[in-house]
C-alpha cells in the first residue's frame, strides 16, 4: 500500500507524464498546422500536409483532455487558481482550438481556392495561438502568479491579462512555439516526400538553432535576471492540504537549486540545447535514410521531454508560485487531493494509460504511410 507522500511524488509525475504526451502527439499536429502556409505552394500540397495528420489529430486530444482533468482530480487548487488567473488566456487557446476541427473538416467540402485558403488561416491561428499561450503561461509560473488567498481559501487574482506578456514570458512563448515547429517539420519529413519533405527539413533547420538558442538564453534568464521561489519551513509531506501554513522566500538562481544539489540533472537541460542541434545536423543531410527520418523526430521528441522536464525539476516542489503572497505558493506536497482520491484515481490510470499508448500506437502503425500528391489526387473526394 502506498503512503500519502509516495502517491503525490506519483502524481506529481504522471501529471508531468501526460502533459509531455500531449506535447509530443498533439504538439505534432500544432506544428504541421503552424508549417502549413511555409511548406505547402500548391493546394494539393496543402492536402498533403493535412492528411499527415488528419488520422490522428482528434485521437491525440485524449492526451489533453486526459491532463487537465488530471490535474482537476489530483491538484484542484492549482486548477482552480490557474484557470481563474489565466482566465482570458485560456479563453484565448479554447476559441483558437476551436477552429481546428472546423478547419479540418470544412476546407475541403468546397473546391474554392479562397474557400480553401481562409480554412488554411484558421488552422494556422489554431495551431499556433495555444503553444504560444502555453509557453507564455509557463513562463509566468517562473515568474510567479500575483494571488492569493483569504481566511476561507477563496483565491483572488491581483493580475491582469497584458501582465502575462513580459520579455522573459514572450522568450518562453518563442521556445513553446519553435518546439511545436519542429516537431511538425520532422513529422513532415517522415511523412512526405518531393517539394514539401525538403522545405519542411529547410525551416526545420532554422527552427533548431531557433530553439537551441531561445532556450539557452531563457536558461541565462532564470540563472541572472528571475527570482525563484525556496521553502524555508518544514514542510509536512504527509500532511493535507494547506498552502497557506509555510514559510517561502524568493532568491535570485533560487529556481537552479536542485541542479547544484543534484549535478546529475543538468544533463536533461544540456539535452534540451543540444538535442535540436542534432536534429538540424539530420535535416541538413540530402539523401534522408528512413532511419534518418525517424531519428529526427526521435530527437525532437527528446527536445519537447527534456525542456519540459527541466522547467518541471527547475520548480520542485513548487507547481504554482505567487508573486503577491509567496507564503500561499501551491506546493506539489499541500495542494493535492486527498489519499484515497489519488489512490482510486491511480487504480484508474494504471488501467486506462496503457489501453491508450496501445490504441495510439496501433492506429499509428496501421495508417503509416509516405502521403503523397498522386494519394490525393486518386481520393480527391474522401481525402482532408
Amino acid at each position: 500500500m502506498l503512503d500519502y507522500e509516495t502517491l503525490k511524488f506519483i502524481w506529481w509525475c504522471l501529471i508531468g507524464f501526460l502533459f509531455i504526451g500531449f506535447a509530443i502527439t498533439d504538439g505534432m499536429d500544432m506544428g504541421v498546422g503552424g508549417l502549413l502556409p511555409f511548406v505547402a505552394k500548391r493546394d494539393v500540397e496543402s492536402r498533403v500536409v493535412i492528411n499527415t495528420v488528419g488520422a490522428h489529430w482528434d485521437g491525440n486530444q485524449v492526451w489533453f483532455i486526459t491532463a487537465g482533468a488530471s490535474l482537476f482530480a489530483a491538484w484542484p487548487l492549482v486548477y482552480a487558481t490557474a484557470f481563474s488567473g489565466f482566465y482570458f488566456a485560456m479563453m484565448l487557446t479554447l476559441f483558437s482550438l476551436f477552429l481546428r476541427p472546423l478547419a479540418f473538416d470544412y476546407r475541403s467540402k468546397i473546391d474554392s481556392l479562397k474557400w480553401r485558403t481562409n480554412w488554411d488561416k484558421a488552422l494556422f491561428v489554431g495551431s499556433m495561438v495555444p503553444p504560444l499561450v502555453f509557453g507564455v503561461a509557463f513562463g509566468n509560473l517562473l515568474q510567479g502568479v500575483p494571488f492569493g488567498f483569504d481566511s476561507l481559501m477563496r483565491v483572488t487574482y491581483t493580475g491582469s491579462f497584458f501582465a502575462l506578456f513580459t520579455p522573459f514570458t514572450l522568450l518562453t512563448g518563442v521556445v513553446s512555439v519553435a518546439m511545436m515547429l519542429l516537431h511538425g517539420s520532422t513529422w513532415l519529413v517522415m511523412r512526405t516526400d518531393a517539394d514539401v519533405a525538403q522545405r519542411s527539413a529547410n525551416i526545420g533547420r532554422v527552427i533548431s538553432v531557433v530553439l537551441a538558442l531561445a532556450f539557452a538564453l531563457a536558461g541565462v534568464m532564470v540563472w541572472q535576471s528571475i527570482d525563484g521561489y525556496l521553502v524555508i519551513s518544514t514542510i509536512d509531506t504527509m500532511g493535507q492540504a494547506q498552502p497557506t501554513t509555510k514559510e517561502v522566500t524568493t532568491a535570485s538562481g533560487a529556481w537552479l537549486d536542485n541542479y547544484k544539489e543534484t549535478p546529475l540533472l543538468w544533463l536533461v537541460p544540456a539535452v534540451g540545447v543540444v538535442a535540436p542541434v542534432f536534429v538540424a545536423f539530420l535535416l541538413s543531410i540530402k539523401s534522408k535514410s528512413t532511419p534518418v527520418k525517424v531519428f529526427a523526430f526521435i530527437g525532437s521528441s527528446f527536445t519537447i521531454i527534456s525542456i519540459i522536464l527541466t522547467a518541471g525539476i527547475a520548480m520542485f516542489p513548487f507547481v504554482l508560485p505567487s508573486s503577491s503572497q509567496p507564503n500561499h505558493s501551491l506546493l506539489m506536497w499541500d495542494t493535492v487531493s486527498s489519499e484515497g482520491t489519488l489512490g482510486l484515481m491511480l487504480t484508474v490510470v494504471a488501467v486506462f494509460i496503457p489501453i491508450i499508448i496501445g490504441y495510439t500506437l496501433w492506429c499509428y502503425k496501421k495508417m503509416w504511410r509516405t502521403v503523397t500528391i498522386a494519394e490525393i489526387e486518386q481520393n480527391n473526394h474522401t481525402a482532408y
